[in-house]
């Protein structure tokens, strides 16, 4: 079974230089679908890095979240049901951020 990274959402260009920096010191992770993981505690951001490449950071993610996902047997699983359609997000682009579709408040 081959896994890739989210489907991409519909996005739209972001001119602020402070959206989507990317975080140091990524934890490597063992999935098929994540290849590292970075937190920062405040702003809350947490940081994933998919196999192909592709760099999103989703805001307003608790550390328990970030903890969970660390410790999740498939942390894809995880990601689909906890994360991705839950929280704001950006996609990180070599020159350009552009912000996820969806904008759901955390539970």
């Amino acid at each position: 079974m081959r896994f890739s990274s989210p489907p991409p959402p519909t996005c739209e260009s972001v001119t602020s230089s402070s959206v989507g920096q990317p975080l140091p010191d990524g934890v490597a992770v063992q999935s098929r679908l994540l290849a590292s993981m970075a937190y920062e505690q405040n702003p809350t951001i947490l940081q994933l890095e998919f196999r192909d490449g592709t760099i999103y950071q989703y805001f307003q993610v608790p550390r328990q979240t970030y903890q969970d996902l660390l410790q999740a047997d498939s942390k894809g699983a995880y990601f689909n049901r906890h994360i991705r359609s839950v929280f704001r997000c950006v996609r990180l682009g070599a020159r350009s951020v552009a912000p996820c579709a969806h904008s759901a408040v955390p539970r």
